[in-house]
């Protein structure tokens, strides 16, 4: 097993990168050998594996001067000069985000080593998007080095992968991340393995899983519920259930931060709050407003793909126990249900209910309803055939 670690002096700045022995190994001996550089690097690997928290390690030990902790600090801070980052709160990258981006990466380094451009969503750029950033990432100055960041290849242009070095990282296994979850929480041990296996190895959500018992029962009742669709009634229920709880998921995560960045705008200008907003304000002021509305459409749609996972898991486990698999399975407290399944269903029919899963997913991600598009994925569970 790979230790979690926490960044002191001595650990400056890998000391934060968990689990990823190997990829530290590759991206330190990059820093220290120009032998070994390139100029554009792809990080790759599922949600919750550390992607972005090696990213800016790896920009801290390409800016900063060996021994310079301070440097060194504000890479992990994201506030020194010479860092330029990117990571969109809303559904994509704009080609304004993006281009701003590339003009910023033929600056000259002001203070460190080398000027370093990470992008953390990187599979989030359309096709356009992505076209802005080819040439910079094919010619950049010699002191810029660009970090993409996404879960697998396929998920950015063949452009973009033929001008980057791939370095993917490893899976972590449940009992590393419950481990690394009851360091950091305190949970007990049992609850540790429960959050780590429910959020499949994704540190992060295991993280929420362990300390929030409502997200917890929120997502068994979630499970229960879609096991429980027989009729159309059942459908229009708890696909409105789903959603509802996705909604008011997003506006807990999002409406303490906006409120926030309201008064600290108003602040800002010498407004006090209730005050009447002159004119000259009110452009600001709607800007923000609109930013907040992209990260909560944002944040509505990463809670219901995070639904669309858990539903996933449940339909795999019953695939897997109707080919003669009991061990690995995620949903170990539904297992009488999942086995039910495998009596009452065949398996092309769970097949079929994980493919419209995949369907719903993608769907969501062309905009479509999400009442809708949930209905839609309930029919086919509830009855096996596809609307």
């Amino acid at each position: 097993m790979q230790t979690a670690t926490t960044s002191d002096t001595r650990d400056l700045p890998w000391g934060d990168v968990w689990g990823q022995d190997d990829a530290v190994e590759t991206l330190r001996s990059a820093a220290a050998d120009p032998a070994s550089m390139t100029h554009a690097w792809l990080i790759t690997g599922p949600p919750g594996s550390g992607r972005s928290t090696l990213a800016y390690a790896f920009a801290a030990s390409l800016i900063a001067a060996p021994g310079d902790e301070h440097a060194m600090r504000q890479v992990m801070a994201r506030t020194h000069p010479d860092l330029s980052a990117l990571r969109t709160e809303g559904v994509i990258i704009s080609i304004k985000d993006a281009r701003a981006l590339v003009e910023r990466s033929y600056l000259s380094p002001s203070a460190g080593r080398h000027r370093v451009i990470v992008v953390e969503d990187a599979d989030r750029m359309t096709e356009r998007t992505s076209n802005v950033l080819l040439k910079a990432l094919e010619e950049p100055p010699a002191e810029t080095v660009w970090v993409l960041c996404a879960p697998s290849e396929a998920d950015l242009l063949p452009t973009i992968r033929s001008r980057v070095r791939t370095l993917r990282l490893r899976e972590p296994e449940v009992a590393d991340v419950a481990r690394l979850i009851q360091a950091r929480t305190g949970v007990s041990a049992e609850i540790a393995e429960q959050s780590a296996r429910h959020a499949q190895r994704h540190i992060g959500m295991a993280q929420r899983l362990a300390t929030d018992e409502a997200s917890r029962r929120r997502r068994e009742a979630t499970l229960r519920g879609v096991l429980a669709v027989r009729s159309i009634g059942d459908v229009i229920e708890v696909a409105g259930q789903i959603v509802q709880a996705a909604t008011e998921d997003a506006k807990a995560l999002t409406a303490e931060r906006d409120a926030q960045e309201r008064a600290a705008l108003l602040r800002t200008v010498g407004i006090v709050e209730g005050a009447a907003i002159p004119p000259a304000v009110r452009s600001q002021l709607n800007a923000l407003e609109d930013e907040q509305k992209r990260r909560a459409t944002r944040s509505l749609r990463d809670g219901l793909d995070r639904v669309l996972t858990d539903m996933q898991s449940l339909f795999r486990d019953v695939a897997m126990m109707q080919f003669g698999r009991t061990d690995g399975l995620i949903n170990v407290e539904l297992a009488a249900d999942a086995r039910a399944r495998t009596e009452q269903w065949t398996p092309q029919r769970t097949l079929t209910v994980l493919d419209a899963i995949t369907a719903t997913r993608e769907a969501l991600q062309q905009n479509a309803a999400p009442v809708l598009a949930i209905e839609s994925l309930l029919v086919t569970v509830g009855t096996g055939r596809t609307p």
